[in-house]
């Protein structure tokens, strides 16, 4: 059954990407970077969000992520090869081997697959001659550059513990290891260095201030090792301080460059020892340092937080790209633009928004108005503001390019502890045109505010909560008949509905409706997780066991709700992260182990989209959003933004005209269908001859787009020749029509 089960997957994913997905692209900020060689005029970038290179002498970037057969996402190692090739290695240990000549990867897998280390993290990568050094948090591995094949692994030195994690390698006539418990040297004439006794290990008995070595280097014929707590010179013998002004400080990197010594202290001051002298020469609070790189051609660089930092005239180097890979929640406006918020912790950043082209940063420091970066939530309402929710200051809206901050003016209560911090969980909008907003853990129990205006904010309790106080209330949803759906995760966990009847007056409270489903009622799990209301008006909701839809939802407005409430069974045991209900009434499911699409009701699982099948970044899916004009659907995740075209656009109101692509259509020379956009919502098409004799009838998904695969009602290819396209709605009324020339080719 199993077997059955990812069989049927499979097929289904394959037959989706074919005809329904393309164009996938990733965004991540790649301003965190961890490591930068050096070929010629052209810098290479190792950051958290891929890799991307730069060339001095034409000023332009070159971003290489998933989608171009990066497999590794936080990189965190660079070296170029005697070919020219770029290596990069991961934090889950891939290492992803790029030639420039014929813009193609090759990736290395030995490492990651390793079933026997638990962390794979590659922290160095060193080219010499035909051998790349792999430093791990294991050992290290020799690879050989030509045919990629690991030829020899040491993972024992001396009497260090087995699999130390090494963090540098420095290669002379022997081998010099800095690792985690001590410095590590290659005996003289040693050669089976997978035996331990092949190396001769130094520690704090040895004179090192610390066991933990981050670099070393030869400068002025000395060999001089960077320690988590200062420097340390070998004398051949045991080793010694030097340099006595960084006792006890951290070094995260030393480089030389011509005469001088160049050492990054604490990650965030750089200095330059030259003739006896130690000079400071940069240091920015806040700003990390990482790695430093050295030619004639560029000068000193260092990979830093901000990007490349060009020391010569202390400039960042970095493509254009969103301010974090964090996407907790995303919207679509009426104009097509992106907008994403970016977290509720100190890491957050704002929120940013993408118009296809250009990426835009508001937050605190650059954006007047705005008082705290921790914006969570983010919401387009039928006027096109953007509603951002913050995690303590309420609300900001994006007005045609003005921003207002709301707070004050509420009507709430924040916290319990602190009535003052407002935090904003959610925000949706009813039929009225009226904005609400969920309110987390309300000292005063009034949860849900509204304003039409955003200005005269209206709060209000929910009976069916009475007394008990609700913490960590979140997922906002309304439905056709203006009844609110949020979820309670944390004291009294589970589904909460709220319905204000006629009267707005948050005072008359006679005709509230309000209720409360949990585990008891039939959900799969009392912790809810998403919700959202389908294009039929059931309610989606995802729990930390599945997907319950609940149909019938109007029968809550009677005080006697007769709530159907059933599970989707293909999405039983997995935990919910995000819900997205396209234009085809499908929905697009998010989980901690990728992205799935169902049909309308639920009953068919149509594709299984991961890391492993797809251009996605992770499959730690945070948010979902959905450009209905285009069919674009972008997943937010842990590690980046990743979009894709789908055939799920937004119907036309009438007829205008048939557009078919490609036209000529060649059949056995081509994957892909012929593609007819311009329909209007529930379009039947037929295919006809030149002489009117009907080849194919079928009716369309339901959205602006359709598919036809060159196939007659009989399943089989037509022939060469010039077919018309008929389009029309199921009542007859609506008609428009294109023609396609068909070549097959045997």
């Amino acid at each position: 059954m199993y077997f059955l089960i990812i069989l049927f997957l499979t097929i289904s994913s394959s037959l989706l990407f074919s005809q329904q997905i393309s164009g996938w692209r990733n965004y991540t900020d790649m301003k965190n970077v961890r490591a930068i060689d050096l070929n010629g005029n052209t810098i290479w970038a190792a950051t958290s969000g891929g890799v991307f290179s730069y060339d001095g002498s034409i000023n332009s970037y070159k971003k290489l992520s998933k989608v171009d057969g990066l497999n590794g996402v936080s990189i965190t190692a660079a070296a170029i090869d005697k070919y020219g090739k770029i290596w990069f290695g991961s934090s889950d240990g891939i290492i992803d081997v790029y030639d420039p000549q014929t813009n193609s990867f090759h990736t290395v897998l030995d490492i990651f697959n390793n079933t026997e280390k638990i962390s794979k993290v590659i922290n160095e990568l060193r080219s010499v001659g035909d051998t790349i050094f792999v430093a791990s948090d294991f050992g290290i591995s020799l690879v050989n550059a030509s045919n990629y094949l690991f030829f020899d692994t040491f993972s024992k030195f001396g009497v260090l513990p087995s699999n130390t994690s090494v963090n540098n390698i420095f290669n002379s006539d022997l081998i010099y290891a800095g690792t985690d418990a001590g410095a590590a040297i290659q005996k003289a004439g040693a050669t089976n260095l997978s035996a331990p006794e092949s190396w001769n290990v130094y520690t704090t008995v040895n004179g090192l201030p610390s066991d933990s070595i981050t670099k070393i280097v030869s400068y002025n014929n000395l060999l001089v090792a960077g320690t988590s707590k200062g420097l340390a010179s070998f004398n051949g013998t045991s080793w010694e301080v030097y340099l006595p002004q960084f006792q006890n400080i951290r070094i995260n990197d030393m480089i030389v460059a011509g005469d001088s010594l160049f050492i990054i202290s604490d990650a965030q001051n750089l200095f330059r020892y030259f003739n006896g002298e130690l000079v400071q020469v940069y240091s920015v609070p806040g700003q990390v340092l990482f790695k430093l790189a050295f030619s004639l051609s560029t000068g000193l660089l260092a990979a830093t937080s901000s990007g490349i930092m060009k020391l010569n005239d202390e400039t960042f180097l970095f493509p254009d790209g969103p301010s974090a890979n964090k996407f907790p929640d995303l919207s679509v406006d009426a104009d097509g633009i992106l907008w994403s918020a970016s977290g509720s912790d100190r890491t957050a950043v704002g929120f940013y928004s993408y118009d296809g082209n250009d990426w835009t940063s508001y937050n605190a420091s650059t954006t007047p108005g705005l008082t705290s970066n921790a914006y969570f939530r983010v919401f387009t309402d039928s006027d096109n503001k953007k509603i951002f929710g913050n995690w303590g200051q309420g609300i900001a809206v994006f007005d045609n390019g003005n921003i207002a901050t709301h707070k004050d003016n509420l009507d709430m209560l924040g916290i319990l502890s602190d009535p003052n911090y407002i935090v904003i969980t959610d925000i949706a909008e009813d039929s009225k045109r009226n904005i609400w907003i969920l309110n987390y853990g309300a000292a005063d129990r009034k949860i849900l505010s509204t304003s039409a205006d955003m200005e005269n904010w209206r709060s209000y309790s929910i009976p069916s909560i009475g007394n008990n106080y609700v913490d960590e209330s979140f997922n906002l949803a309304i439905d056709q008949y203006d009844t609110k759906w949020f979820a309670v995760q944390r004291h009294r966990q589970g589904l909460f509905y709220f319905n204000e009847g006629d009267n707005p007056d948050p005072s008359a409270v006679s005709d509230d409706v309000s209720g409360y489903i949990n585990i008891s009622s039939g959900l799969n799990h009392d912790f809810v997780t998403s919700i959202a209301v389908d294009r039929r008006g059931d309610v989606w909701v995802g729990t930390s066991l599945g997907v319950n839809i609940l149909s019938n939802v109007n029968s809550v407005l009677s005080g006697n709700p007769q709530l159907r409430i059933t599970s989707v069974f293909s999405l039983r045991q997995q935990t919910i992260t995000a819900i997205l209900v396209d234009p085809l009434n499908q929905k697009w499911i998010g989980t901690n182990l990728g992205l799935f699409l169902v049909n309308s009701d639920g009953t068919s699982l149509l594709a299984s989209i991961n890391t492993r099948n797809s251009g996605l970044l992770s499959d730690q899916i945070r948010s979902l959003t959905i450009d209905e004009n285009t069919g674009t659907i972008f997943v937010g995740t842990d590690n980046g933004l990743t979009s894709f075209k789908t055939t799920s656009v937004k119907p036309n109101e009438s007829f205008d005209e048939l557009f078919v692509y490609p036209n000529p259509y060649i059949i056995n020379k081509q994957n892909n269908s012929i593609t007819i956009d311009g329909l209007i919502r529930d379009t039947d098409i037929k295919i006809l001859t030149i002489n009117g004799k009907l080849v194919r009838e079928f009716t369309t998904p339901g959205g602006r787009v359709a598919l036809w695969d060159g196939k007659d009602d009989f399943g089989e290819l037509v022939p060469s020749g010039i077919y018309f396209i008929v389009a029309f709605d199921q009542e007859g009324n609506d008609v428009a029509k294109t023609k396609i020339a068909v070549l097959r080719e045997e």
